[in-house]
């Protein structure tokens, strides 16, 4: 397959991944082609050497595994961690207001989004929504508006004099309310925004109890470049690395393995990992213990398989902007289509430490892909990751990789179109070895 055609999967599922909630549609729908059998957290469960399994935590996390043919105490785990949240707005519960003849939905910002670039956008909501069912049960159902919705219409520049030279900035609780519809006189605003939610998941506006509802960008995911060597979508940070994760692993020659494989994709990660379904969470011990519970025999083999496992954290990585030189540390550049970037950081926001950085140099080598090194400016705040989360919450050795990209958290970033190939391919080598 070629790097476009890589890509161009990619993007397929970036488009039809527009929610947390859709991403984990979009997995399953990986999955099934591969016979992965689902389970069930609140059941026992019956595992077979060489057997395909996932788990979901409250729809929007996953953890999939194959069972190897060997025991964990001899191979441990060998994991691929991602995330599937992204940074943007959410509705409110109770969003819709009437302003001026106009209605508005109240957003809150979920991590940290590049504001400026929600502006004249075309907007739409997709999520999930919770409700009673005909037997009086709670159940939830996707929901995607899947057409221009919304808009965050941009102050005109004769209003706005210094905005080119001050930047665009929005008042968080005024500026940010998003316009939906002309408001009819008769219509209240929150009976109106019910029967949009009804006519779109088909739940009768009186059972629909809440929501989970997030704003996406319309715009399809596209190449770009005069050689079409860079692609642009929303949501690469960080659905291309859980993308890149699943097809390493989707592959026979990956899946038919000595060792145990993992791919954990979280929610979560851009507010802090702290919930039962993040990286900070219980999710992935609790799975990890339960493979071992089922498959060893002594109890202290789970602890003797977490010292022998180690995990690949996948974020994307800061790509050098030439227009924005100071913004880097001139000798740490990492650029678009060189390879994927091995993160450090000395006070441990990325948890790569010198041998698995070397291990991860080893595995490029031998996949014959080039990589890079990236170090954040001494004198800038450094992001994290659920690398260090998960390397300290399990006592596992693990390398922070991810590949260059422009405008992180911008509502459209951009990449390299050779990357993508780069890290499947370093990923099918870490998981073969």
């Amino acid at each position: 397959m070629s790097a476009q055609q890589q890509v161009q999967h990619l993007l397929d599922f970036i488009d039809a991944s527009p929610s947390p909630w859709h991403v984990i549609k979009s997995v399953e729908a990986q999955l099934a082609s591969f016979n992965f059998k689902k389970l069930d957290e609140t059941l026992s469960w019956s595992l077979e050497s060489g057997g395909r399994y996932y788990v979901v935590r409250d729809e929007s996390s996953v953890i999939i595994f194959v069972l190897g043919q060997k025991p964990l105490v001899e191979t441990g785990f060998k994991m691929i961690g991602a995330h599937t949240d992204s940074p943007g707005l959410r509705i409110k519960p109770n969003a819709a207001t009437g302003v001026d003849g106009l209605l508005r939905l109240g957003v809150e910002i979920y991590g940290g989004p590049i504001l400026a670039t929600f502006t004249d956008r075309d907007l739409s909501l997709a999520g999930r929504v919770n409700y009673k069912d005909t037997n009086n049960n709670i159940v939830s159902a996707l929901i995607n508006f899947d057409r221009p919705l919304l808009r965050l219409p941009n102050l005109a520049i004769h209003m706005n004099r210094t905005v080119n030279e001050d930047g665009l900035k929005l008042h968080k609780q005024n500026e940010l309310p998003l316009i939906l519809s002309a408001l009819a006189q008769e219509c209240l605003p929150q009976t109106y925004f019910s029967e949009l939610l009804q006519e779109q998941s088909a739940c009768e506006a009186e059972r629909i109890l809440s929501w989970d509802l997030a704003v996406y960008d319309t715009q399809k995911g596209v190449f770009w470049g005069a050689e079409n060597e860079f692609y642009a979508n929303s949501q690469l940070d960080n659905l291309a690395s859980c993308y890149a994760a699943l097809q390493g692993l989707l592959d026979d020659t990956v899946l038919e393995n000595e060792a145990t494989l993992v791919c954990a994709f979280f929610d979560h990660e851009e507010i802090g990992n702290e919930s039962n379904k993040g990286a900070d969470g219980s999710f992935l011990g609790d799975v990890l213990k339960r493979i071992s519970l089922v498959t060893e025999n002594n109890k202290e083999d789970f602890t003797r398989a977490l010292a022998k496992s180690f995990m690949v954290s996948a974020d994307m990585a800061h790509a050098y902007q030439p227009n924005f030189p100071l913004a880097y540390d001139p000798d740490h550049k990492v650029f678009v289509n060189k390879g994927p970037v091995i993160k450090v950081n000395a006070n441990q926001r990325y948890s790569t430490e010198s041998v698995s950085q070397a291990m991860f140099v080893d595995w490029c080598e031998q996949a014959g892909v080039p990589y890079q090194k990236y170090s954040h400016r001494s004198d800038l705040a450094c992001g994290s990751t659920i690398g260090p989360i998960t390397s300290a919450r399990l006592g596992i050795r693990s390398v922070d990789v991810g590949n260059p990209v422009w405008a992180m958290h911008s509502i459209r970033e951009s990449a390299g179109v050779l990357d993508h190939g780069y890290m499947i391919k370093v990923m099918k080598k870490f998981l073969t070895q």
